[in-house]
């Protein structure tokens, strides 16, 4: 949503081009990241289900929400109550460091609905540069929407602070991130006909007020607060290589070569999760059990862990028979669990009246220490050929016998008169089932598990032809003691294998002014009960894109997203987990956008009437997951400056 200041004509002295980069686990490398100065699409970046073209979500701008293809869904976390919230926050994956030479500092708004469904979200980011080596950034970010419906506001604030020091020896890259995300739980619509048929439900009234729709919870929120602080330091042993005027002889420059690194990464990061329902009738009959307390539910756990890696490495590239880099790395992690206390399994109280009996016994307090060794092999230089694999092995704690391998290997090739880049991929786990899936305890929800280690096998390819924009993704996978939540909204390990197929086409077509862009995926799963996926889903984009006056820039077009039905996980507000049904099918509806994106200068900005077919055509049964509507048709708008200093 944000862009960066496009400098190039507001100084006279050359100024090199600004970048951005991005870090990957466990030992910092760099990767290239962009800087998005582009117009087209921006409208996309506000609505509800933009993290995803098969995106499962209880229906409102900043909500929870899950990937349903595959390929892009991440593994269950340590700390698993955050995991629905990953596209809205801030980690280590996500994290941008910029060089821009001169400072940038950019600003964004976006705004929908009335003053009852007000979408609203502002974004703020700063960058600038001390000197060549030495950078310093902020940003925030804040999402406050009230939602279509009834009990269904989320409001999310995040903010971030972040600096880097390239050296010819030392280099620093760090952040510090904090969040609070609140959203009310409605626990979904009484009666799904209000969407569907309402006519029917309403004694022939066809308009709904959506608002007046009454849900399934009307006290209960979920809140998650959270914090990381990361810092990767390299320290680089090299030689100067000197530069001679060939005339005379004596030296006009010098480079350092580094030949060796030292590394030591730290990285703290902490959750805390809270789920309130201040109706104790609703809190006993919506849940099917209850097990501490029948007035309601006030609950609070938390996590944090602190992890230390140190690792040394050859680089490559120090002389011409150092084709490629070389890294062996150890890390230490300690975490720390707090539940809240069960104050009556076990303690030989009587149980009162109506409260269920707590199938376990879980200690409130858990500490774990674990270890890994491993090392890494990387190729970032060079046009033809790059590659990197990592291969981590657990020696203590939980962690131990743990196996995590994973690689990627890239090529170009030549096509007419372009080059198409074909890259290989693939990983295999056999890692430890995260502490709170096996032990958790809380109003309604208490488990005691021994799951066994998850076993991962993915090989894939991809083809990426810039010419025709084409690019094609195919991936296997299999997995063995896989472990989801089930029908109950409890957590299961199925350990027969489960053999996941996916592949997605993107295509691209272009006349003149005209742009038609196409994604389509086609997934398989061979256990739909375990894991239901959507068979095919697509999305499409038509437009045309001309300048106006020769300086307004505009993109004037429709686009939509299309999934087929299949039984789609419904959500559980207490654990902020999506789990398996079979009462009901989601799919076979169309959600299309009318938009008009423009940018002029330094601004940016669209106008979006978004879900314009609804109740028009492509489907009335528009429910991502069972009884929770997406938003019906808005009109949304949203504007991003960039301020030169």
């Amino acid at each position: 949503m944000l862009v960066v200041l496009d400098v190039g004509a507001q100084k006279k002295q050359k100024i090199e081009p600004s970048y951005a980069w991005a870090l990957t686990e466990p030992l910092g490398l760099r990767t290239d990241a962009t800087i998005d100065t582009l117009f087209v699409d921006y409208h996309r970046f506000a609505l509800p289900w933009s993290p995803s073209h098969v995106w499962a979500t209880t229906g409102n701008y900043g909500a929870p929400g899950q990937d349903q293809l595959f390929f892009n869904r991440p593994i269950t976390s340590e700390f698993f109550m955050e995991d629905a919230l990953q596209p809205w926050l801030h980690n280590t994956a996500t994290m941008r460091y910029y060089n821009t030479r001169i400072p940038m500092t950019l600003v964004g708004y976006t705004t929908g609905g009335d003053k009852r469904s007000n979408q609203d979200r502002t974004q703020a980011l700063f960058s600038g540069n001390v000197n060549r080596r030495l950078q310093v950034g902020a940003g925030m970010d804040y999402v406050y929407s009230k939602g279509s419906y009834d009990n269904q506001a989320d409001k999310d604030f995040t903010w971030k602070v972040f600096s880097s020091y390239m050296g010819d020896r030392y280099e620093l890259q760090t952040f510090f991130t904090h969040f609070e995300y609140t959203t009310k739980e409605n626990g979904g619509i009484t009666d799904d006909r209000f969407i569907t048929d309402p006519a029917q439900v309403q004694g022939g009234q066809t308009s709904v007020d959506n608002k007046s729709i009454t849900t399934q919870l009307t006290g209960a929120q979920s809140s998650v607060k959270g914090s990381q602080f990361y810092m990767n330091h390299r320290y680089k042993v090299g030689f100067y290589r000197y530069q001679r005027d060939s005339i005379t002889d004596t030296i006009i420059g010098r480079t350092y070569v580094p030949v060796t690194s030292f590394i030591w990464t730290l990285d703290y990061k902490d959750n805390r999760h809270h789920f309130l329902n201040k109706s104790g009738v609703e809190d006993t009959t919506w849940f099917a059990n209850t097990y501490l307390n029948l007035g309601g539910t006030d609950e609070k756990n938390k996590w944090w862990r602190l992890r230390n890696t140190v690792g040394i490495s050859m680089l490559e590239g120090f002389n011409k028979w150092a084709k490629f880099g070389l890294a062996a790395f150890a890390t230490h992690e300690l975490r720390k669990y707090t539940q809240i206390t069960d104050t009556i399994t076990g303690t030989g109280i009587e149980l009162p009246e109506g409260l269920d009996v707590a199938p376990a016994s879980v200690s409130p307090k858990h500490t774990d220490n674990v270890v890994w060794v491993g090392g890494q092999l990387t190729k970032q230089q060079g046009s033809h050929l790059r590659y990197e694999a990592t291969a981590r092995f657990g020696v203590l704690g939980s962690a131990a016998g743990d196996i995590d391998i994973s690689g990627d290997i890239e090529t170009r090739l030549k096509v007419r008169a372009d080059t198409a880049t074909l890259r290989g991929y693939g990983y295999f786990k056999n890692t430890e089932t995260p502490y709170l899936l096996n032990n958790y305890v809380s109003n309604h929800y208490i488990w005691q598990n021994d799951f066994g280690k998850t076993q991962r096998f993915r090989v894939g390819g991809e083809l990426n032809i810039p010419q025709t924009w084409t690019n094609i993704n195919v991936g296997y996978e299999t997995l063995k003691n896989y472990v989801y939540f089930g029908n109950d909204g409890l957590p299961v390990q199925h350990t027969p294998g489960i053999h996941v197929l996916s592949a997605t086409l993107n295509q691209g077509l272009h006349f003149k002014a005209l742009g038609w862009e196409n994604s389509i995926t086609y997934q398989t799963s061979s256990d739909k009960d375990v894991l239901p996926l959507p068979t095919l889903s697509i999305y499409s984009n038509i437009y045309a894109r001309f300048i106006v006056a020769k300086v307004l820039h505009v993109q004037l077009g429709i686009d939509g997203n299309y999934y087929t039905k299949y039984y789609a996980p419904t959500y559980n507000p207490a654990t902020m987990t999506f789990h398996t049904q079979q009462e009901m099918e989601c799919g076979n509806f169309l959600l299309a956008n009318l938009y008009a994106n423009f940018k002029m200068k330094k601004a940016r900005f669209f106008i979006v009437y978004t879900h314009a077919n609804g109740k028009i055509f492509g489907g009335n049964d528009y429910f991502a997951i069972p009884h929770y509507p997406l938003n019906p048709r808005r009109f949304q708008l949203g504007v991003s400056v960039d301020f030169l200093n």
